[in-house]
Parts: C-alpha cells; structure tokens; sequence
C-alpha cells in the first residue's frame, strides 16, 4: 500500500476532499431523483409504477455490486477505480439528459447504480485504512456529513433546482461536478489500498441475485400491500440463493465477500446499529413529508422544507460526533445516538393526538440528530473491531445490510399506514392512526437497537 503517496497535509486533503465531493454528489443523485417523478412520468409517458423502478432498480444494481468492490479492491489501483467509477457515473447521467425514452433513461441509470455500488462501500474502506485508529471517528464523522447530508437534503436540493430548470437541468448539474471531480481524480486520488490478487467467484456473483431478489420483494410488497403467488415463489427462490450465497462465503478460501468477519461480536453489533439507525433516518425522511401534507395538510414546498432543519442539524453533528466517539469511546456515543433516538421514536408514539409542524420538527431533530451519533460512529467501530485486510469486506457487508435493511423499514412503514387506513375505512395514506401504528413499530425498533448499543463490549480493537 502506497500510504507515503498521501502523508504530505495538503495532498492529503485534497485527495479525502475528492474523494467526498463524488461521494456526496452521487448520495444527491441517489435520493433526489423522487421529486421528478410527476414530470418525468409526463415526459416519458408512463405510469408512477414504471417511473418508480428509476429508484427501485437503483437500488437491487447498486446493492449487487456493493458486495464486490472488496474484490475490486483488492485487484485494482484505487485509482483506476475511483475514475472509472466516476466516468461510468458520468455516462449514465449523459444518457438519462439524451434519453428519447424511458428504457434509454433506465439504463443510464442502472449505470449510475454501478458506480454508487463500487464507491459507496469503498470510500469507507479507504477512508479507515489511510487514518490512524485514533483518528478515525473525526474523519469518518465527515463522511457521515456527506452521507447523510446528501440523503437528507437531495429531494429539496432539486426541488429547488427543478422549481427554475427542466428535469435535464438536474442531471446536467451532476455531470458537470463529475466532469470536475473527475479532473480532480487524475491529480488527488492516488492508489492508497493493499492488494491482493484473487480471482473473481463467478458463482457467487450469481447467487448474490438472491439479495437482489429480497430486496426486489420487500420493494413490491411495500408498494402493492400484498403478496402475490409470483412473489412468494421469489422469495423462495431468493432466500435459497442468499443461503447458498452465505455458504460458499464461509467455505470458499477465497470468498468475494469474506463473511468470516462475523464472527467478531463487535462488528455485527455495529452492523445493526447502523443498519437500525439509518431505518430511522430514511424512514422520517419518507413517512414525514406525508404526515404534513396528509395529517396538516400543507404544500408540497412547505413539507419539504420542513426537512431541513433536522438536515443541518445531522450535518453540522456528524463531524462532531466523530470527535466525540475518539474521545469517549465508541459505546458511550452509541448509547447517547440511541437514546436520543429511542425518545424521538416515543414522543411520536406517546402523543394520540395530531401534532402541529413545529413540534414533529423537534422530534426530527432528535432522531436524525441521535442518527449522527449512531451510523458513522458505528461504521467506524465496525472497522476497529477488524484486522486492515478485512476492512473492505466489513465495510461492504456494513453498506449493504445497511441498504437492505433501510428498504425494508420504508416498505414496512408503507404497508402499515396503508393497511391500518384501509382497515378502518380511510382514504389511502391518510388517517392519524395509520401514523401512530408507524410511530409505534419503529419506537419497538429504536429500543431494541438501544439494547444492541448497551451490548458493545469495548472500544479496543480486535482483529480477527
């Protein structure tokens, strides 16, 4: 590993800055694309189901290809990586901003999920490998900002940018960043990471269509609020590719996804606890919007910008939480992220009764502010609990669990609310206790992440 490549100050903040600026553009792209959908359907002619596989299919390539950038990793120069996946980013976008049709528009972005799924996990992975352990928490705190940041405030971004542009617009904009960013790549971005050539499992690239098959399940149940004969048989199906897909990873000598790792009780505590918090991040992200344009009854402008003072506040605590856990330790910013987050959870929970803007802002605050302290910080962890050559393996587990288990809380919460108002004869999406029984669920999940917090036995670090 060439660390020396990037010890002078300045090269190296230029190279972590490169780095983060893709990140945070792609993150942008990753979750502002809803706020178009009304005028992409128009456009492409087609309906909100079809329009929504945009996102729905940004997710199952995006979670495919996490699980093999370790293997990327371990074969390629970071480099080469990093500029490919930022030129194979900037082609998809080209092709959505010229797409006649909406299938051209579909493969431009499957191409832009190819490239999230090979940075998303590695960026992480190579932000912990080039930081001392001591440091660790500040510097991944920064990329929790971006991060979670971008998730937070994408849809209002181009809400703001589609309120003076056309839906090209958007796209237009992210190809230029990416244009500059990947000029940037040829002079920062150096080749930071071990390598140790393997070949790549072509079986296990196959069975890793199983979690792609869950996910495509919990995605359609959550929209259509059924199960249908056909999406049992793929469930099945799914669950026995996944099983397979586990099992070769844990005889293979040299499996795609070394899942070995579990075996360190810290890590896989980190593993939830990140995939628990940001449930409750992407969830409030969802769910709240339709509470104030349902329950209050406000404008579209006014319910999303209802989220950005819980999107500054996560901004401006993720750095600083990252201080934190290398000062007071991982566990007590854990269980401080936690709590803060169980109690958002229960005030929503608590309160039978319509609540008014000002205060679901407040209880925003505290679950997104309680997610600073919980996501990064235990990614972090995750990677202290293991030896440098397992880092992109842990970090790629961490990503996707994460990506799963946030599909599943959104299609969870979608098929509650729906469901609970059907059940008592309400107009779909609307009807308050449709939203306490949401509220109620995810103040169950935020104790039990709490407890997963209570159970992390140290801070020191302990390889495998």
């Amino acid at each position: 590993m060439n660390k020396g490549a990037i010890q002078n100050g300045s090269a190296r903040k230029l190279f972590i800055i490169t780095l983060l600026l893709g990140t945070f553009t792609m993150s942008i792209s990753q979750s502002s694309l809803s706020t178009a959908y009304p005028t992409l359907m128009k456009f492409f002619g087609v309906t909100a189901p079809t329009i929504q596989w945009l996102t729905t299919g940004f997710m199952l390539i995006m979670c495919i290809m996490m699980p093999i950038s370790p293997w990327l990793l371990n074969n390629f120069s970071f480099k080469k990586i990093f500029l490919s996946v930022v030129a194979i980013f900037s082609i998809g976008t080209l092709i959505i901003i010229v797409a006649p049709n909406f299938p051209t528009a579909m493969l431009g972005r499957g191409l832009e999920a190819i490239g999230v799924g090979v940075l998303f996990p590695s960026f992480q992975s190579v932000l912990l490998t080039i930081t001392p352990e001591s440091n660790r928490g500040v510097t991944m705190g920064y990329a929790g900002l971006v991060m979670g940041s971008a998730l937070a405030s994408g849809p209002i971004i181009s809400g703001i940018v589609l309120n003076f542009l056309q839906w090209q617009g958007l796209f237009v904009i992210f190809l230029l960043i990416m244009i500059v960013i990947f000029i940037s790549g040829l002079f920062n971005i150096k080749d930071v990471m071990p390598r140790h050539k393997t070949e790549l499992d072509l079986l296990s690239t196959v069975y890793l269509l199983g979690i792609i098959g869950l996910l495509y399940v919990v995605n359609q149940a959550g929209s259509t609020k059924s199960f249908s004969t056909s999406l049992i048989i793929l469930l099945v199906i799914s669950i026995v590719f996944t099983f397979l897909f586990i099992h070769r990873q844990l005889t293979k000598d040299q499996p795609l996804l070394d899942l070995k790792v579990m075996k360190n009780f810290n890590f896989d505590l980190a593993v939830l606890l990140t995939g628990f918090s940001y449930i409750s991040l992407i969830v409030v992200t969802i769910i709240y919007p339709l509470y104030y344009q349902n329950i209050l009854h406000t404008s579209v402008l006014m319910s999303g910008l209802a989220l950005v003072p819980p999107a500054i506040l996560l901004s401006i605590l993720n750095p600083l939480t990252g201080k934190l856990a290398d000062k007071i330790g991982f566990k007590s910013t854990l269980i401080i992220g936690m709590s803060m987050i169980v109690l958002g959870w229960f005030l929503l929970f608590v309160i039978h009764a319509k609540l008014s803007i000002w205060p679901m802002i407040f209880i925003a605050l505290l679950i997104e502010g309680g997610n600073a302290f919980v996501m990064m910080p235990a990614t972090t962890l995750g990677g202290n609990s293991l030896s440098e050559e397992l880092i992109p393996h842990g970090t790629a587990i961490i990503t996707t669990v994460r990506q799963l288990l946030g599909s599943l809380g959104v299609s969870l919460a979608t098929l509650i609310l729906v469901t609970t108002n059907l059940n008592h004869h309400l107009p779909a999406n609307n009807g308050l206790i449709g939203f306490q029984r949401v509220f109620a669920f995810f103040f169950g999940m935020a104790i039990i992440g709490f407890i997963f917090a209570l159970l992390i036995k140290n801070d020191k670090k302990q390889t495998n």
